[in-house]
């Protein structure tokens, strides 16, 4: 049995990747797919203050307060921000990070630096897509039931966690048992950006021939290359 800590990317939650969830449990795997502070069922506790670092703080807690170890942490979009800093926290804790069509950013970069989002529809505290964007872009690809379904449940996302540079102080100085899986038909993160992160990582490479929300649309797939590393 392995031990698997799915971290969710901007407007998402826990419920992104319960398909990929259900099937490594069927595996008889442990799988925590939790949600990020502020964000989906959590939305009521959207406030100033929230960020990568605090994001990160609360999956490191996880870990340490379940005693988990060997774990892999799998991130996707800005949940690849969060897991860097989570593998950083607690280094004794991880066995290997998986990079699933996720940002890479080093210490001091911001996320801007690399995406440049075409919408955005901002508040003080959130930030997130028109739900046109979402349906005519974002969600393109997917099957339409599995669209409607996802649309019911996007949120805004803490907007410093989309706005302010990273911390990541040793994460790019050790050694990591690492893959990144790069979706073709995503425009974001750019593939010369997972690439670089490949590289630096000395990671597997993986490619999957679809969208940026491959536990939507290849679940099955994304889970065994989660689990296979």
């Amino acid at each position: 049995m392995t031990t698997f800590a799915l971290i969710h990317g901007a407007y998402q939650g826990g419920w992104i990747w319960n398909p990929v969830a259900e099937l490594l449990r069927a595996k008889g795997h442990l799988v925590l797919a939790p949600t990020l502070d502020g964000c989906a069922e959590r939305k009521a506790q959207l406030r100033a203050g929230i960020n990568t670092q605090t994001h990160a703080d609360e999956i490191a807690g996880l870990l340490f307060y379940n005693d988990l170890k060997d774990v892999v942490l799998a991130g996707t979009s800005t949940g690849g921000m969060v897991m860097a800093r989570v593998a950083e926290l607690a280094r004794e804790r991880v066995a290997r990070v998986v990079f699933a069509d996720a940002l890479a950013l080093l210490d001091g970069e911001a996320l801007p630096d690399i995406v440049k989002r075409p919408t955005a529809v901002n508040t003080e505290l959130g930030t997130g897509p028109s739900r046109q964007d979402f349906e005519t872009r974002l969600f393109a690809d997917l099957d339409p039931k599995v669209r409607a379904w996802a649309l019911e449940r996007c949120t805004p996302h803490p907007i410093a966690a989309m706005q302010a540079p990273v911390r990541l102080e040793r994460f790019w100085d050790q050694a990591w048992d690492a893959s990144v899986i790069w979706c073709r038909k995503s425009s974001n993160p750019p593939v010369a950006h997972q690439r670089r992160a490949a590289e630096r990582l000395k990671a597997r490479w993986h490619e999957l021939d679809t969208g940026h929300y491959p536990m939507l649309s290849e679940p099955a797939a994304l889970a065994q290359l989660i689990a296979e590393g």
